[in-house]
């Protein structure tokens, strides 16, 4: 199997989708106008989005899978990279950790970004004909939300597959979008079960192509060159004249984010970049097992596209603490002891909603980084939310029903419970030795049942110059693709 991006050229196939991009009016961006979209995106085209909604099912929403879209669900253009600084009144530490937001992508939440890079270069290579065959999703949430969604921009069928567990907002967005949802056994930790139902759809439905973000190397080089950019800028934008990026802290989910941090780290060599995970299911810290309730972190492997040499530290999170603190930030008794108690200002409690479960799980492992590295107010900790309480409304409700309504009491004691007391325990700082072993993990799942190679999991860990880094060389090929692609469908020009 093929390390990098195949990029050959299918032509028959490559026919039909241009044909079909014109009948539906598709115009694809390159990486260059999703990086920095306020000066390269064409004018003819800020100006149709000025009356479009965010959601809205039309293919110049495209142009908007990037960190830099206005806050507003119709109608905004461009603007900097969306994030957040968390006070250190909230957090306990001298870091400064910042947040970049996934609720002002389509759909809600980044992984429309990560959907796009496995999907686009088939496209405009041919690989998938988009007039004959669909685009499944396999996921434990928020990516096959992203993947349907863009097979609905650029016209071609979809089949999202995620855990039967997942919040009900999920499955009814989905029900509307997707043109089929299937849903495997268990939740968020079942990633096998998930990886079996594409196997068996592989097997018996010809017309099905898997789009699987676990090992698409389009979900790294979009990570890569999107992500990891917009950080920086975020950075450069607060960091002051003494102020050090000192890490990047994020959920593992499907590996894909991680290559924000191979972007971070050329820049910022001295940075350090750490994995979350739940306590529940202790993949990196323990080889995985059990279940968990931080939605969208699929654990029990490694995903194939996590650069596991370049990972300093994995930590693992109570999911019993980022579910009292999805309540903490989003009841009004909680929100009453943030402002009274905490003294955080009515804005800075709103920002808090920006935050879903793994959202939260991300904060608590960039406070425990900042604790064990004892980082200074000179140290900015980066992190991701990569959807916000709007996917967890159900999950809310839930806990009303299960365990009363929340009062003040029970707001104290989470805060002191699951943030003032958080500590340096359940986290592992990676030798040589121990990355070795999270990366040979990566055999049972892709050598031993997805049916890799042997040769192909050593060259990611003793060539990256053959593998990861050999990806990010790929991007000017792939926007050059996409630049010839929309020359042929001529629609920009019309426009």
């Amino acid at each position: 199997m093929l390390k990098l991006i195949d990029l050959s050229i299918a032509s028959k196939n490559l026919e039909r989708n241009i044909q079909k991009a014109k009948e539906n009016g598709v115009i694809i961006p390159n990486f260059a106008q999703m990086r920095d979209p306020a000066q390269n995106v064409p004018e003819k085209v800020k100006e149709k989005l000025r009356g479009i909604g965010l959601w809205d099912i039309n293919p110049l929403n495209l142009f908007r899978i990037t960190w830099k879209n206005e806050r507003t669900l119709k109608g905004g253009l461009y603007g900097k990279p969306n994030f957040i600084e968390l006070p250190s009144k909230l957090t306990g530490v001298k870091a400064r950790i910042i947040c970049m937001i996934g609720k002002y992508f389509p759909t809600g939440c980044h992984k429309v970004g990560a959907s796009f890079g496995c999907l686009v270069p088939r496209l405009v290579t041919g690989q998938f004909d988009t007039s004959s065959q669909k685009a499944v999703w396999p996921s434990t949430g928020n990516y096959c939300r992203g993947g349907a969604f863009n097979s609905k921009l650029l016209a071609c069928e979809s089949v999202a597959i995620l855990p039967e567990g997942m919040s009900r907002e999920r499955f009814d967005w989905l029900n509307e979008i997707a043109g089929e949802v299937i849903a495997t056994p268990g939740t968020e930790s079942n990633v096998k079960e998930i990886f079996d139902k594409t196997n068996e759809i592989r097997a018996t439905r010809k017309d099905c192509v898997i789009f699987n973000q676990f090992e698409e190397m389009g979900n790294y080089m979009w990570h890569y060159n999107v992500t990891g950019y917009a950080i920086e800028e975020a950075f450069e934008s607060i960091k002051g004249e003494n102020g050090r990026f000192a890490a990047l802290c994020l959920s593992s989910g499907s590996g894909g984010t991680m290559a924000s941090g191979d972007y971070l780290k050329q820049k910022y060599p001295y940075s350090k970049i750490a994995v979350c995970e739940a306590l529940q299911c202790p993949t990196v810290l323990n080889n995985g097992f059990g279940d968990h309730r931080i939605e969208g972190i699929g654990d029990k492997h490694i995903p194939w596209v996590h650069n596991v040499r370049n990972t300093d530290m994995g930590i693992a999170i109570d999911d019993n603490d980022a579910m009292a603190l999805l309540r903490l930030f989003n009841e009004p008794a909680g929100k009453e002891y943030l402002k009274n108690e905490i003294g955080l200002t009515d804005g800075e409690i709103e920002d808090l909603s920006l935050m879903g479960i793994s959202g939260i799980a991300n904060m608590l492992g960039a406070i425990k980084l900042a604790k064990y590295y004892e980082l200074t107010e000179k140290d900015v900790v980066a992190t991701i939310l990569t959807d916000s309480v709007e996917m967890y409304m159900s999950r809310l409700e839930e806990m009303r029903v299960e365990d009363g309504e929340y009062n003040p009491t029970e707001a104290a004691a989470d805060y002191r419970a699951s943030l003032e007391k958080i500590r340096t325990d359940n986290l592992i700082e990676l030798t040589y030795a121990e990355r070795k072993r999270v990366h040979n993990l990566k055999y049972y799942t892709w050598v031993e049942q997805q049916g890799r190679e042997a040769d192909e999991l050593n060259d990611l860990w003793y060539a990256p110059e053959k593998t990861f880094e050999a990806v990010q060389q790929q991007t000017e090929q792939v926007n050059a693709l996409i630049n010839a692609f929309n020359e042929e469908t001529g629609l920009l020009k019309s426009l």
